[in-house]
């Protein structure tokens, strides 16, 4: 799949039709084109989109694209951004336009999305052992010589599987041994000595090629400053014992890959990879941060790296869920029309920014979100409220990667209001 065929991929995108299984748009668009609709430039507030419906800043959206590329090129990091936020090729085009050296994904349909859209560098942060989806990615290579994708091994069985139901491919799959944050934590090899026994694994089989190691951060328990500087060192180490060894005499054209980063620790990934002495072969620092093209206003604005070093400017969330107010029965209490069809709530509920009543925006004093149903969110409101039946309140959300897969088409808008684009998700 070349970037030429994603690109017509992408433009196709634009040539869906707009209907009913797209909540929020006008009604009165339903037969026109995604391109046709955009052409319109529709204003989100006053042409005839429905409450709830999800907004994308056109603004902030740029802002943190940006902020990220200049992030890593001043600490000399790779960029592969973890795409299960978004499941947008659009977003994962602009990615790579913004530098990223490819896209992180977590499961095979995930790759399939990427592929279909002309990705060439796919990161699988997961192991990989089943033989369908191995097949297919063998296929994908051979087709390919330009596609390079690589993922984690764990355990010297999952090796086995996938040698297995690779036998006869022509190109080596390329795998990394991935570290695990600790005992008790996600996936990943828990000691040095066990890495090794999988790596030699790796090497005894003719279909799979090490060419480095990963890990996540984030499952780091009780995870501080501290406990995460020394596990980004341990998996440093790692990398330099193995290729001391001679495991990486065949690593590929990026040389030695060293893998990590989230979006609450990035910037300790910085640190430490600013570390990483003198191999035998070019290192690939590989960041994976996945939540800054969005960010957002709970979760993701308490743990940001900028928090800590604001000196390097500073993400924007760019989600607002606008719902509608349709009931207010009491002082103290009303009732929008979103809920946990609509609005991430997995980290924290949705916090109120702004009324919007006739063209005129204001902060949403006094309102509080303290439950959501399916279909409607359940506010309290103080005597400090100034809030009718028919507002519009402006919600701020709280994890992306659980605020994008509620919504299949996601208009973008200027900040005053004039969408300008709609983002395609394929969750």
């Amino acid at each position: 799949m070349s970037l030429g065929t994603g690109t017509e991929a992408l433009a196709r995108l634009a040539e869906g039709r707009v209907d009913h299984r797209f909540k929020g748009l006008p009604p009165d668009a339903d037969g026109l084109t995604v391109a046709e609709l955009t052409a319109q430039r529709r204003n989100l507030f006053t042409d005839g989109f429905t409450t709830p419906v999800l907004a994308l800043s056109a603004e902030r959206l740029e802002h943190n694209l940006a902020l990220m590329e200049t992030y890593a090129t001043r600490h000399g990091l790779a960029f592969a951004p973890h795409g299960k936020t978004t499941m947008a090729p659009q977003l994962f085009r602009r990615q790579i336009e913004h530098g990223a050296w490819g896209i992180t994904l977590a499961v095979p349909h995930q790759v399939r999305v990427a592929r279909a859209y002309g990705v060439q560098r796919v990161f699988l942060a997961n192991e990989l052992v089943d033989p369908a989806a191995l097949r297919w990615i063998s296929a994908e290579l051979a087709a390919d010589e330009d596609f390079r994708f690589l993922c984690y091994v764990d355990s010297v069985r999952g090796v086995e599987l996938m040698d297995a139901a690779l036998q006869g491919t022509t190109r080596p799959l390329d795998v990394v041994v991935e570290l695990a944050a600790g005992e008790g934590a996600r996936t990943g090899v828990r000691t040095e000595a066990e890495c090794a026994a999988v790596a030699d694994a790796v090497a005894a089989t003719g279909t799979l090629r090490l060419v480095g190691v990963a890990g996540y951060e984030g499952e780091v328990p009780r995870a501080d400053p501290e406990r995460v500087r020394a596990w980004l060192r341990r998996l440093v180490a790692l990398a330099a014992d193995f290729d001391k060894a001679g495991r990486f005499a065949d690593a590929g054209p990026d040389g030695i890959v060293i893998s990590a980063g989230g979006s609450a620790w990035f910037d300790a990934v910085a640190d430490v990879f600013a570390e990483v002495p003198e191999l035998s072969l070019p290192v690939l620092k590989l960041l994976r941060s996945g939540a800054y093209v969005s960010h957002d206003d709970g979760h993701y604005r308490k743990v940001s790296p900028f928090n800590r070093v604001p000196e390097e400017g500073a993400l924007e969330p760019a989600f607002r869920l606008w719902t509608q107010v349709v009931s207010r029965p009491s002082p103290d209490q009303a009732f929008t029309n979103a809920g946990k069809r609509d609005a991430a709530y997995d980290l924290d509920l949705p916090f109120p920014q702004v009324v919007r009543r006739d063209g005129t925006e204001r902060p949403a004093t006094g309102i509080e979100v303290t439950a959501l149903s399916d279909q409607h969110a359940w506010l309290t409101t103080t005597g400090d409220a100034d809030l009718e039946v028919g507002d519009w309140l402006g919600l701020g959300l709280s994890h992306p990667c659980t605020s994008f897969d509620k919504w299949q088409l996601i208009p973008v808008a200027e900040v005053d209001g004039t969408v300008v684009e709609y983002i395609r998700t394929f969750f």
